[in-house]
Order: structure tokens, then C-alpha cells, then sequence
């Protein structure tokens, strides 16, 4: 089955959650890749949002658009407040937690702030929202993103959610002791940190993907290693399930 950009972004995202209990997910991609995880491999995935909903059925056709719709607390199994969704990942009892940006630096910080100068910026971006706490608190933290060079730069314009600063154990010296960045999952491959430096680097590529590719996409050196290896295609399966889910393709 063809398949777009988009989509792959989706399963590859969603593969990452083998094994995994319990994911902190927000709107758009990455909640689709955890309802396609829950649907193919994942049965017991808990996903929990930042509005304050635990265990929400997704329903297929109505994906919602924010983490404060009623669409997000569809037979929930909880519905408590805001803070005490994140008092639970500041207790360590949330596995891995799903983020994106507008930017990504080679160490894993994120922007959603602003582009250009903090004085007088560009565009003004959202903000936070729940970001800054998801990497800060979750066990591991996945970034789910397109790969493009405008948002894969050599440093962010504002350290909206911190990664490892400025690489080695910045992240650490800053008095985040808990969780890490762990993998960053975009349409043309898998990447992961380098352990002492904490430099982005390949793990794998999707198929049909070259390293020329990837590196053509980044706006700055990424770490190389031999032997990367090559992700299996979207399947017939899983293509047909996410496309269930979002059959108006608001999000595909």
C-alpha cells in the first residue's frame, strides 16, 4: 500500500511502544501512533493526557484537537485535574512521554515558544503547554516530528522543553535527575543520543531512506554510526487500522 510522509511518522511512532504501560501523550500524531499501538500490539497501553484524562478511548473518525475536549475523556477510566495528571509523572509512574516542536537542536532541546530574537521575535508559537513537564518528569521522552532542516537546527531559538542542554551532563547539573530524551522518531528515521557526548545520532532509516537524506534534512552534523540498520515498511495491517482512525485524514 502507498503510504504518505505523515503515516510513516505514525507507525514508526507507534512501534516504539512495545512494552510500554503507560505514555503521556499529546493531540494530533502522537495520540493517533498510541491508539494504532493500543489496536496492534499494545492492548494495555494507558494513555493518559494532559487535561486531565486517564485511559480515554480514541474514538475512530473523531480524533480530538485539544487536550481540554470532552472527545479526549470518551470512556476514561479517570478524570481527575490537570495538576494530578502531572503529579503522577512527577512520581515516576508514567512510562514514556510524547513531544514535538517547531525546533529540535542536536542535543534534544525543543522549541514551541518563538522563532528569532526573544526581544522581538518572528512568530510567536504556543508555548509550552504541558512540554516543558512531559521531558522534565517522564521516564523516557520520544520526540515525534516531521524531519525538516528548518526544524532540525544547530541550536533553538528558546529552550522551550530542555533535552541535554548543552550535551555531556548539562541535563543533570541543571537538577534533572529523572528521565531522559531517548529517541526521536521522524518520517525518514529513528535517532537516538550518543551516551556521553548526548549528540543526536542515526540509529536507523526507514526504507527507501538514505543517510545522504537524512543529513540533507538536518541543519546540522549528526552522528553516523556503522551498521545502521533499516525499519520495516508500514504493513497492509497497520496502514488499514490508522487509516480507520482518521479517515477524513485531518492529521494523515
Amino acid at each position: 500500500m502507498n503510504h504518505s510522509a505523515a503515516e510513516v511518522l505514525a507507525v514508526m511512532a507507534a512501534r516504539q511502544l512495545r512494552g510500554v504501560t503507560s505514555l503521556f501523550a499529546g493531540v494530533g500524531i502522537p495520540l493517533l501512533a498510541a491508539a494504532l499501538a493500543q489496536k496492534t500490539h499494545a492492548p494495555d497501553l494507558t494513555i493518559v493526557v494532559e487535561g486531565g484524562s486517564i485511559g480515554p478511548e480514541v474514538i475512530p473518525g473523531r480524533l480530538p484537537i485539544s487536550t481540554n475536549e470532552m472527545r479526549v475523556a470518551h470512556r476514561a477510566r479517570m478524570l481527575p485535574g490537570i495538576t494530578d495528571i502531572f503529579l503522577l509523572a512527577q512520581r515516576g509512574f508514567l512510562d514514556v512521554g510524547f513531544v514535538g516542536g517547531a525546533q529540535i537542536d542536536r542535543y534534544g532541546n525543543l522549541n514551541s515558544s518563538l522563532l528569532g530574537p526573544h526581544e522581538r521575535p518572528k512568530v510567536r508559537l504556543p508555548g509550552s503547554g504541558g512540554a516543558n513537564d512531559i521531558i522534565s518528569l517522564c521516564r523516557r521522552v520520544m520526540v515525534v516530528t516531521m524531519h525538516e532542516r528548518r526544524r532540525f537546527v544547530p541550536q533553538v531559538d528558546f529552550v522551550t522543553s530542555p533535552g541535554f542542554l548543552g550535551g555531556g551532563d548539562a541535563r543533570r547539573k541543571a537538577g534533572l535527575l529523572f528521565g531522559r530524551v531517548s529517541r526521536v522518531v521522524t518520517h525518514l528515521a529513528i535517532l537516538d543520543f550518543e551516551e556521553d557526548s548526548k549528540a543526536m545520532r542515526v540509529a536507523a532509516l526507514h526504507a527507501g531512506v538514505t543517510v545522504a537524506d537524512v543529513r540533507d534534512n538536518t541543519g546540522f552534523e549528526l552522528l553516523i554510526p556503522e551498521g545502521i540498520g533499516t525499519t520495516e515498511p508500514p504493513t497492509e495491517r497497520e496502514l488499514t487500522v490508522l487509516r480507520s482512525l482518521d479517515p477524513d485524514r485531518r492529521f494523515l
